[in-house]
Parts: structure tokens; C-alpha cells; sequence
């Protein structure tokens, strides 16, 4: 696979992992937010908190840090003693149902649903156990 598609794949799903609740708190703005944006304004459940605990970290800012630093999802599980299994379906659900959103808002094809769908699990393992050095 092309490593520059991976590198942008797992930072995408890294972003939507975690983002959602550190841009949560929006300002009011008379602009509409488009419901296929990676980013969840609105995250509800509280998702990221349900990532944390399956890393066993203890805020958004120490796991940012952590990946930012060049550890894998992989890395941070196994030294916080997570569950990765758990890491990876919840990213997989997440991406899931943001596709189901961009399937019946139209801003992507059946096509590509079920070519992004299929992908899914392979990507987000893949990117789980890759290391990113940004620094």
C-alpha cells in the first residue's frame, strides 16, 4: 500500500477518533455545519471518551501528545495496558457510521460506500499499529 495513503488515512482517523469533543464547544455561528464534516460537532455519547478508556488515557491532550511524539495506537494500548481489539472496532463503528451519513446525504456514491467500507477494517488496523514521527 502507498505510505503516503496510509500516513493520511491514519491521521484522518486518528482526527475523527479524538477531535470531536476538542471542537465541541463551538461558538453560535450563522454559518451551517455540513453533516458529512469529520469533525462531529456535536458528539453526543461523548465517543472520544469511549476511545480514552479503551487507551486508558487519562485526556485528549496526553494521547495527542503521545502520537504527535511518534507512538502507534498500538504502543499507547500496550503500555497503558488498553485493549486494542477495542480501539480498532470502535474507530471501525465511528467511520462506519460517518460513511452511512455521507451515503445518505449524497455526498458520496454507493460505490464508493461500499469501496470505502470494505477497506475500513484493514485501514484502521493498519494505521492502529503504525507509528507517525510529526516531529
Amino acid at each position: 500500500m502507498n505510505m503516503k495513503r496510509v500516513i493520511i488515512i491514519g491521521t484522518m482517523f486518528v482526527t475523527m477518533s479524538f477531535a470531536g469533543t476538542a471542537w465541541g464547544q463551538s461558538a453560535v455561528s450563522p454559518i451551517p455545519t455540513a453533516k458529512w464534516s469529520i469533525v462531529d460537532l456535536d458528539p453526543g455519547e461523548g465517543s472520544s471518551d469511549e476511545l480514552l478508556s479503551a487507551l486508558n488515557q487519562s485526556s485528549e491532550e496526553d494521547l495527542y501528545q503521545k502520537l504527535y511524539n511518534g507512538k502507534s495506537l498500538r504502543t499507547i494500548t500496550e503500555e497503558n495496558r488498553g485493549n486494542l481489539d477495542e480501539v480498532i472496532a470502535i474507530q471501525v463503528r465511528q467511520l462506519r457510521e460517518q460513511f452511512d451519513e455521507r451515503l445518505a446525504s449524497g455526498s458520496i456514491s454507493s460505490k464508493q460506500h461500499a469501496a470505502y467500507q470494505a477497506e475500513l477494517e484493514e485501514l484502521v488496523t493498519q494505521s492502529a499499529n503504525t507509528a507517525y514521527n510529526l516531529t
